[in-house]
């Protein structure tokens, strides 16, 4: 394997940890995360569930498409997604430091969109 190739397994393996990981939290029901939804949206506790439900579900999609076969969209997706919940935390009052801490959530899937695109172009 090159090492090019191994560095791509790498990314694919963290990115899929990363998002079938905040998707099982979603599919729990986390309770942080179902009163930042009703906090941004505006929403019921239910609606906010069955939001974070929804969510749960494409996170895992994301983690398993990436995985297996890492389309530019979906992360592209990722990457939007990755940023965007890094940047709620702030956003609903914590700290920056938990923007900052987070910045792998969509460091990593820019980096395998970049590394893919790179030797797209070779």
């Amino acid at each position: 394997m090159t090492h090019h190739k191994r560095i791509e397994w790498v990314l694919r393996i963290a990115i899929f940890g990363e998002f079938v990981g905040h998707g099982v939290f979603a599919l729990q029901g986390k309770a942080t995360w179902l009163k930042w939804i009703e906090q941004l949206l505006s929403v019921s506790p239910e609606t906010a569930s069955i939001l974070l439900t929804a969510v749960g579900v494409m996170d895992i999609i994301v983690g398993i498409i990436i995985l297996f076969y890492p389309l530019r969209p979906v992360l592209a997706w990722a990457v939007f997604w990755g940023f965007w919940t890094a940047l709620v935390r702030p956003i609903v009052g914590e700290s920056g430091w938990d923007f900052v801490e987070r910045w792998a959530n969509w460091g990593a899937p820019l980096a395998l969109l970049l590394l893919m695109q790179n030797k797209r172009q070779k």
